[in-house]
């Protein structure tokens, strides 16, 4: 399957011209929202797909948001960046995650589960990391979208699904099946693109921190963080915030601040749903 993996990642095409255009943006520091809507504008998807997000269960805003510009307001601009170029890469990929048995609208909601972490508990403890990281997190389970397409060509879709029902540890699937985890595939994904190595690196890394390069270890361990407690299939299940906890804490990261901001999403969410 490494063969049939590879030539999935060298056939996929060039990016659409509106994600360089929103990296190019997002990486002078740019808060013109009349610029950044022009951007997304140029793609009814991201629009479609921002909109989505932002009357998600996942936030509660008290009434429903009708416009890009008042979603950019109150999701913010880097978080809107986020959601708007990790849709048009899944778009990109135009691939499904039947091998997991869920759909790509709770890709979608995981992915931006993850960014809303960031939001949340990495504000906490450092508001430039959290910016930096709220793209990562987004993206860094792109990969999946490639595994399951790999996977059901190969006619293993059913052995695969009973392995992630009797392990409960997706990577670990990941790896059984096609000798590489989801973040090394997805980081050798956004290699092909050209993205920014500093998305790129702590993604890559999420699964070997100890030989991660220091400058770029502390953003590693929080998106290994946040892939626990988004995995695809038990997105914030009891079991999954207990492994991320030891990490929180073999990692020395405030044990309170994370708790706590768990506990506002969820109960968020659930007040929502």
């Amino acid at each position: 399957m490494k063969k049939d993996l590879l030539e999935e990642i060298n056939s996929l095409p060039q990016l659409p011209s509106s994600v360089i255009e929103l990296e190019k943006y997002k990486s002078i520091g740019n808060n013109d929202i009349k610029k950044l809507i022009s951007i997304i504008e140029e793609d009814p998807l991201m629009i479609v797909t921002i909109l989505k997000i932002a009357n998600s269960s996942m936030f509660g805003f008290k009434s429903r948001i009708e416009t890009l510009s008042r979603a950019i307001n109150l999701l913010g601009i880097n978080f809107t960046i986020s959601i708007a170029i990790g849709s048009a890469i899944q778009n990109t990929i135009n691939s499904n995650l039947l091998a997991y048995a869920v759909k790509n609208e709770d890709f979608l909601f995981v992915s931006a589960l993850a960014s809303n972490i960031v939001n949340t508990w990495v504000s906490n403890i450092n508001l430039d990391l959290r910016n930096e990281l709220l793209l990562p997190a987004f993206l860094q389970e792109v990969g999946k979208f490639i595994i399951s397409e790999v996977i059901q060509k190969n006619r293993k879709s059913e052995e695969f699904l009973m392995e992630l029902e009797e392990t409960k540890d997706t990577t670990f699937c990941e790896k059984e099946f096609l000798g590489y985890s989801c973040a090394r595939i997805t980081a050798n994904i956004f290699k092909q693109w050209n993205i920014s190595p500093n998305i790129i690196i702590p993604i890559a890394f999420t699964e070997n921190i100890e030989s991660c390069p220091n400058e770029f270890k502390t953003k590693a361990q929080i998106l290994e963080i946040i892939k626990i407690l988004c995995d695809i299939r038990y997105p914030l299940s009891d079991e999954n915030i207990h492994k991320a906890l030891e990490k929180v804490s073999l990692y020395g990261f405030d044990i309170e601040h994370f708790v706590n901001s768990i506990d506002v999403i969820k109960e968020v969410i659930n007040q929502n749903s």
